[in-house]
């Protein structure tokens, strides 16, 4: 009448199913390094702080995107006061001048493909 046998066997294979994706990260091994990015000369002029950067740059050129496209405004102002272009290309890669550097470092690092290449030039031809 009772399938102990069957349910302990289930249990067991549900425990395993649930924990591959465990044990399969610390078989593959640790993140690795972080990239050690180029930064551009002078530094100090980014349109807001480097943590914040770090965390929320997609937030902030979608944000941009947004902005220039549906409302035409090109203009930015960061925290610290400083107007600044709404532009990938003339802002952020005027100081980050080498995509393959700069960018693809850290986008090969964390595996995502941005689209941002789909519209922009890349204006170093890398």
């Amino acid at each position: 009448m009772y399938d102990g046998a069957k349910i302990v066997s289930g249990l067991a294979v549900f425990v395993l199913v649930c924990a591959f994706p465990l044990w399969y990260s610390a078989a593959k091994g640790g993140a690795g390094d972080l990239p050690e990015l180029t930064l551009p000369e002078g530094g100090g002029g980014c349109v807001e702080s480097t943590e914040h950067m770090r965390a929320s740059h997609m937030e902030l050129l979608n944000h941009w995107r947004d902005q220039v496209v549906r409302h035409g405004e090109r203009r930015y102002r960061g925290p610290d006061g400083v107007e600044h272009e709404m532009s990938l290309s003339k802002t952020c890669l005027g100081c980050h001048t080498s995509k393959a550097e700069f960018c693809d470092r850290c986008h090969n690092y964390v595996d995502v493909k941005p689209a941002c290449w789909d519209c922009h030039v890349d204006p170093s031809g890398e």
